[in-house]
């Protein structure tokens, strides 16, 4: 018996007409390497010396990857387990390409991350990639987005800010999210531990910095869509922003609209409250099973923003098991947590997607 299975044993009643394999896990990693990458890295940098991308200070010598899988069966066993019928793969290093200053580097691993990740997941169609792109080459970058939707098949694009230009509701990137919601495909904040406060240098400790560097990232990006306008000149665009729990989404809406309310001159563009941005069905929060206040957010920002993302295989992932062993949430919002509301951050048609994938539907 499954881990999924054995976990919802004691509500089989309400679980009767779920399949072994049902769940949208919307933020998987992959754990890249240069060997990965060189094979399909441009010849120019075929022979750099050293490793391909440089290595933050906190992540030297870290053991944070217990549960990595040895190879793709292995992985697609543990994807049996849990449930999964979808699992959207992030990178791991190269989440921060864009912190390297030769941009025309950035713009070829980027090419070739893409490559190698779309290779990967046509071997198991039920591992869906996502992409990461030379934010700063805007014209490379929108190439490379067309590239990896209609030619490699990839579901959506990474953000991780660290090391951008400019904040992420600049000018400079329309064009980017213009082409996103053209080719109806997703953003996913993703951010590096080292993403926040930007030029803070006081964190001494890899825990201190953990801690604290990706959940003021992500706030910091959830401002800059909103407050720049984005949400209004690009109504289509879904953004997904992950890994900071969603505790901080009720705070984050009333000190936003609260701040909105005595400087509306600042956001010219904005017609709604920030709130109403956060919580009108375009922003997805992943939650982690165990978070205390998930009963309370869920009250308060509804159940149709809220998505499941297990972080595997890296250290703390979780497990599908630990959502629908809660008895503090509904039958109803663990459906919508685990499945529903990861298919309509896809933007994907139910049938279309299962059939294509060779796996079982619980519709």
């Amino acid at each position: 018996m499954s881990r999924t299975e054995k976990a919802g044993a004691d509500e089989m009643s309400k679980k009767d007409f779920r399949p072994d394999r049902w769940i949208y896990d919307m933020d998987a990693h992959i754990i890249d390497t240069d060997d990965d990458i060189l094979p399909f890295l441009d010849q120019r940098y075929q022979k750099r010396n050293g490793s391909l991308l440089a290595l933050d200070e906190w992540h030297r010598g870290v053991i944070r990857r217990p549960r990595a899988p040895q190879n793709l069966t292995e992985r697609l066993r543990v994807l049996d387990e849990e449930g999964v019928i979808c699992s959207v793969l992030f990178p791991s290093r190269a989440m921060d390409v864009n912190t390297m200053r030769d941009k025309a580097f950035v713009a070829a691993y980027c090419e070739a991350y893409n490559s190698f990740v779309a290779d990967l997941c046509r071997k198991a169609p039920a591992l869906k990639g996502m992409a990461v792109l030379p934010f700063d080459n805007v014209s490379a970058a929108v190439e490379e987005l067309t590239r990896t939707v209609s030619k490699l098949g990839l579901v959506g694009v990474v953000m991780s800010s660290y090391g951008l230009q400019e904040h992420i509701g600049s000018v400079k990137y329309w064009p980017i999210y213009e082409e996103m919601e053209r080719l109806n495909v997703h953003m996913g904040i993703h951010n590096s531990i080292q993403g926040g406060p930007i030029g803070d240098l006081r964190a001494d400790t890899f825990m201190y910095q953990h801690t604290v560097g990706r959940p003021v990232a992500t706030m910091t990006d959830c401002a800059a869509l909103i407050y720049s306008g984005v949400v209004e000149k690009f109504p289509r665009l879904r953004v997904s922003f992950l890994e900071a729990r969603v505790a901080w989404v009720p705070y984050w809406m009333e000190h936003m609209d609260r701040k909105w309310e005595k400087r509306r001159s600042d956001a010219p563009l904005l017609k709604r409250r920030p709130s109403e941005y956060m919580t009108g069905g375009n922003f997805f929060y992943s939650a982690e099973p165990d978070e205390k206040a998930l009963p309370y957010v869920l009250e308060r920002i509804g159940e149709d923003v809220i998505i499941f993302a297990s972080d595997y295989p890296h250290g703390g992932s979780a497990f599908t098991g630990d959502v629908l062993r809660r008895d503090d949430v509904s039958e109803r919002a663990k459906n919508k947590i685990l499945r529903e509301n990861g298919i309509r951050l896809l933007g994907y048609d139910i049938q279309s997607l299962e059939s294509k994938s060779g796996l079982q539907s619980a519709s």
